[in-house]
């Protein structure tokens, strides 16, 4: 299905010039925010449902296990190391690179009170796979808008671009190996991180596709 079969980020008629761009058109900026924001609900969501972390946040708990560290610093330290496997793939860092820690953040702080903590099984498994969607969808805008990824997103991209791969096959594959070393580091994996690592690469995809298909047809 084309919706799986995403091989690169579109670009459309409102996407940034290059992502290494401090003076974007109002309209760019304004979808890469409410990617983002759409991305943190998402991201709240998953945290709410109670049903597991997400494959980074496994790999955050791993390390902390073996070093000491809280999953704080650990979660920092991580992104900075995904961060420096941008250099051989050649990946540019824009606005959107910090913009995605700092609204993302916020989306969560907000979200999160407000959000169902379901009790039932069956209703946290439901939140969890409402939330990789809007993950992949909120995904889907703020990449296109081509202002710079996040680190794990740049990862992704960069990976995809030397592989030429679909960017669902792309994600999963990193997905699981990044929960795989987290559990054996003494990580917590839950059916939700499951659900996450499996389900978040077509959902990017879709998201990709489903925001290049309208955009085209707006124009």
């Amino acid at each position: 299905m084309k919706l799986f079969s995403v091989k690169s980020v579109p670009i459309v008629s409102w996407s940034s010039d290059h992502a290494l761009n401090f003076r974007p058109r109002i309209l760019t900026l304004c979808i890469l925010c409410i990617g983002l924001t759409i991305f943190g609900i998402g991201e709240a969501l998953l945290i709410a449902s109670g049903a597991g972390n997400s494959p980074w946040t496994v790999l955050s708990q791993g390390v902390s296990e073996i070093s000491g560290w809280t999953i704080g610093v650990t979660t920092f330290l991580t992104s900075l190391a995904v961060l420096l496997l941008w250099i051989p793939l050649k990946q540019t860092p824009g606005i959107g690179t910090i913009l995605n820690a700092v609204i993302i953040s916020i989306a969560i702080e907000l979200a999160l009170p407000h959000l169902p903590q379901p009790d039932n099984y069956l209703l946290q498994v439901s939140e969890v796979a409402f939330g990789i969607l809007l993950v992949g969808f909120g995904s889907g805008l703020y990449l296109i808008a081509n202002l710079g990824p996040g680190p794990r997103d740049g990862l992704m991209t960069g990976l995809q671009r030397a592989t030429n791969l679909p960017v669902a096959r792309v994600r999963t594959a990193i997905e699981i190996t990044v929960v795989l070393f987290g559990w054996l580091l003494g990580g917590t994996v839950g059916l939700g991180t499951l659900m996450f690592a499996f389900g978040i690469g077509p959902a990017v995809s879709m998201g990709l596709y489903l925001v290049n298909y309208f955009s085209a047809r707006s124009t």
